[in-house]
């Protein structure tokens, strides 16, 4: 299960305020905000490491580079005692692993598990398509909160199920092709897919699993290798992804309904598209290109969003997103993105600093 790059994994905790990566010697995690390294272990190679929140747990598994670090174990690790407080061992190699305060889930390619986190009970097994890419997304929302897995080969089919109570709660045909990237809001109420085209995004509500948004990335077949939602409790402001070309594409929702209701002088006839396609409109779709090499891996999260007022008026007049990417040939980069009422989208680079040479001395605030 070596890996190309010299990043193993990434993946931020449920609050986007700390990253954590894996590599071929070990893992460390870094606060989001200031790029500061806050821990790390220096033994072995990791595939998975998930935080819960900003806890001292981790949910970590091995490479399988040495017979100690099985890709078949699960190891929640307490990072304040240097200690294992629980293994679990499955009979085929774990693909991914998601937390939020109350559940576990481990995802294996024919089959799901969820586990009361707080005992590590195991409370359901399910029979799944055969996933080898651990495809999933998950909503750490206790209200909202759900489950994403394909459930399709052949056809960009997504099942949605209710980890809390523990049942199917829907399943939505998005694209004609198998999915290749799936991302709910933190709230599980909205939902992002993309195909193996890569060249339609969809978003849709979950509670009533309808369409409400499809945005064009482009003419030509991409690999989306990470969508994300912007923080919000209700329709997030922006979605952004990134893809096989080194691009990051940034898609406006909330805050180009927030304009267009002003113009319209009606908000509720605003927040539903005219129709499915209303949302094609290029006015609400962005390209930052070259942020990683084409064809390295990389992952985008939308880690804050904020709304600016006219100072006269106190109407809101723009969003302004932070935008943080890691690419796994070792860089992070940080982004502010903001997007006017106009719908003109402009990009700013904060900073960026390689992972792998940062020490707890360093300061990466360049």
């Amino acid at each position: 299960m070596a890996s190309p790059y010299p990043i193993y994994c990434a993946s931020f905790n449920q609050d986007t305020s700390c990253f954590a990566i894996g590599t071929k010697g070990g893992f460390k995690i870094f606060d989001s905000s200031t790029g500061r390294l806050c821990y790390e272990r220096a033994i072995g190679a990791f595939v998975i490491v998930e935080m819960l929140f900003s806890s001292s747990l981790l949910a970590i598994v091995g490479a399988g580079e040495e017979p100690s670090l099985s890709p078949r174990r699960l190891c929640l690790f307490n990072t304040t005692t240097a200690t294992a407080l629980r293994e679990l061992n499955f009979l085929t190699s774990i693909l991914a692993v998601r937390m939020n305060k109350k559940r576990l889930v481990v995802i294996l390619q024919d089959k799901t598990y969820v586990y009361d986190i707080n005992n590590v009970a195991i409370l359901d097994a399910i029979d799944t398509i055969p996933n080898i890419k651990g495809l999933c997304a998950f909503s750490p929302s206790l209200e909202g909160c759900f489950l994403a897995l394909p459930a399709s080969i052949s056809k960009g089919s997504v099942l949605l199920y209710n980890v809390m109570d523990r049942h199917l709660h829907c399943e939505i045909d998005a694209h004609r092709s198998p999915l290749a990237a799936i991302a709910l809001s933190s709230n599980g109420m909205y939902i992002a897919t993309a195909s193996e085209q890569g060249t339609i995004i969809r978003v849709h509500l979950v509670s009533e699993a309808t369409e409400s948004y499809s945005f064009r990335r482009g003419t030509y077949p991409s690999t989306i290798f990470s969508l994300s939602f912007g923080p919000s409790m209700q329709l997030p402001d922006i979605l952004v992804g990134t893809s096989s070309s080194g691009s990051v594409h940034a898609f406006s929702l909330g805050f180009s309904i927030y304009q267009r209701s002003k113009r319209s002088g009606s908000f509720l006839g605003s927040i539903i598209p005219d129709s499915v396609t209303d949302a094609l409109d290029p006015a609400h779709h962005d390209v930052l290109h070259n942020a990683a090499p084409a064809g390295v891996k990389s992952y985008a999260v939308i880690r804050k969003v904020d709304k600016v007022a006219d100072t006269s008026t106190s109407e809101i007049v723009a969003c302004r997103a932070t935008i943080s990417i890691i690419s796994y040939n070792g860089y992070f980069q940080e982004y502010n993105l903001s997007v006017n009422s106009q719908n003109e989208f402009m990009w700013s680079l904060e900073r960026e600093f390689k992972l792998l040479t940062v020490t707890t001395d360093d300061s990466t605030s360049s």
